[in-house]
């Protein structure tokens, strides 16, 4: 059993004393080109989730230069992968999987129905039944909860690593908040419909795509956005101009916070959008309907365009300048470089990647496949440069110590705790991927809080894990853990700063 002096020296460690310096020394001393091993490590971390031993065996059996141009060639074909039985059937057996936009919505009503009515049961002093009081709870949370299983699943699982990351990437570029009404529901089907397909896509296709997806219209209110002249029969005025999803889509999704757009610019687009909503009673299917009732069929000016009625067909050409948007390139091209490269990224990178956007028309395999290529994200400096998220961090540790995904929730209890839930950033910026986010001292006890407890639960020595994690750990690293204690060597490689870096 590890102590808490332990555990609060460990992160005391990391977070400047002498753990810290030896590895940041070994690192900064080390300088010149990534070796081969080092080139496997780094595409493991950065385009995966990390090393796992079969990794690691595999990359000694073949050798890491041959190992890594297979590795970064599949990588860009994920279809052509094989997804593991195991994995295959626990997919299968998630009812969220299985439900369209249709019943995932019906099955939000009747809680939110169950519900009510045992308010309204309280409210005149009856005693409601336990479970219309734990309906929404019932209905919903289980569907959450299969969601996180199955982003865990195929993080762990997959052999379409790369696909896992950009996934993740582009989800919290789109994000959606699993606590705003029907949106927990809606969830798994947002991920495996409207982003998962368009990842090494075009970016167009994914805009649309979430543009259209109802978790979007719910999350970011454009849902309830009417124009302001649109009324019910006999006259009842339904809502108004809501102007939240045409500013996120410009100065999140599109052209960035300077990207050249007015306030006014926000409502006229927001006009434009109007009647892109949700057919919460649809039968089956995709519950996205465009209602003409609800749009504005003004004239209208946008981005200095002059914009004639045309129903949706304005929001999709809307789509389609913003997607084809110089701003969009390099504000896209700014947050793939940091993502995968360094929280301060090169702008000759920037460039590059930006210019790629534009001349193959926003193809993303392509943008992929363009960083890649270059010698910035090769370089030692990308190497040291980026710090795990609290997921990252879970996944790699669970990866790394061959841990089957057994109970989900202790694991996204823990992302909680680390305040990183999953689905769970509130604000349409999603959660922050860069070191200044997520390295202070109480999230680093946390870190190694986990890391005794996995290491605990996996019964690995160390020994084995530090062969998994090959080149990635420094000579100073191993050196320390060589004097220490066997029984605390395992939470020490995973609280080391070799393995908080992604």
């Amino acid at each position: 059993m590890i102590n808490r002096r332990f555990v609060l020296g460990c992160a005391v460690a990391l977070a400047g004393a002498p753990l810290a310096r030896l590895a940041g020394a070994a690192a900064a001393s080390a300088g010149g080109p990534l070796s081969a091993d080092e080139r496997a490590l780094h595409a493991l971390n950065r385009l995966g989730y990390g090393p796992r031993p079969a990794d690691a065996a595999v990359i000694a059996a073949q050798g890491a230069e041959r190992w890594l141009a297979r590795f970064l060639d599949e990588q860009l074909q994920p279809r052509l992968l094989p997804v593991p039985e195991p994995l295959a059937t626990r997919l299968a057996g998630l009812e969220v999987l299985r439900l369209d936009q249709a019943a995932l919505l019906s099955r939000y009503r009747d809680a939110v129905r169950a519900a009510r009515e045992a308010r309204r049961e309280q409210a005149q002093g009856r005693m409601p039944d336990a479970d219309a009081l734990n309906a929404v709870r019932e209905q919903v949370r289980p569907l959450v909860l299969q969601a996180g299983t199955a982003r865990l699943a195929r993080a762990l699982q997959s052999p379409a690593q790369l696909e896992e990351v950009l996934t993740e990437f582009w989800f919290n570029h789109f994000n959606v908040f699993a606590g705003k009404n029907a949106v927990g529901v809606l969830l798994a089907d947002y991920e495996q419909h409207a982003i998962r397909p368009h990842v090494l896509g075009r970016f167009r296709d994914m805009l649309g795509a979430t543009a259209r997806h109802p978790a979007m219209l719910i999350y970011l209110d454009n849902a309830q956005s009417v124009a302001p002249a649109a009324a019910r029969p006999g006259g009842a005025r339904r809502g108004g101009l809501n102007e939240n999803y045409a500013r996120e889509l410009m100065e999140l999704h599109t052209l960035g916070v300077d990207g050249g757009y007015t306030q006014r610019d926000v409502t006229e687009l927001a006009r434009m959008l109007t009647g892109w909503g949700v057919n919460a009673r649809a039968g089956r299917g995709e519950a996205f309907e465009f209602d003409a009732r609800r749009h504005d069929r003004g004239d209208k000016t946008w981005l200095g365009q002059a914009i004639a009625p045309a129903g949706q067909a304005e929001g999709e050409r809307a789509l389609d300048v913003l997607a084809a948007h110089p701003a969009t390139a390099r504000h896209l091209a700014f947050k793939f470089a940091q993502a995968f490269v360094a929280d301060q990224p090169p702008p000759a990178l920037v460039a590059r990647l930006a210019d790629n956007f534009k001349a193959t028309g926003g193809d993303l395999r392509e943008l992929t496949r363009t960083l890649m290529r270059t010698d910035e994200f090769w370089s030692r400096e990308a190497y040291q440069a980026k710090f795990k998220t609290p997921y990252q961090y879970l996944v790699s540790s669970l990866r790394a110590l061959d841990l089957p995904l057994t109970n989900p929730q202790p694991l996204l209890q823990a992302l909680q705790q680390a305040g990183q839930p999953l689905y769970g950033a509130q604000t349409p910026d999603g959660y922050k991927n860069t070191a200044a986010a997520w390295r202070n001292p109480e999230a680093l006890t946390q870190r190694v809080q986990l890391a005794t407890t996995l290491g605990q639960r996996s019964g690995m020595g160390a020994e084995r894990l530090g062969s998994t994690l090959g080149a990635s750990l420094s000579d100073a690293t191993r050196r320390t853990l060589a004097a220490e204690p066997a029984g605390q060597q395992v939470a020490l490689l995973l609280a080391s700063p070799d393995f908080m870096k992604r």
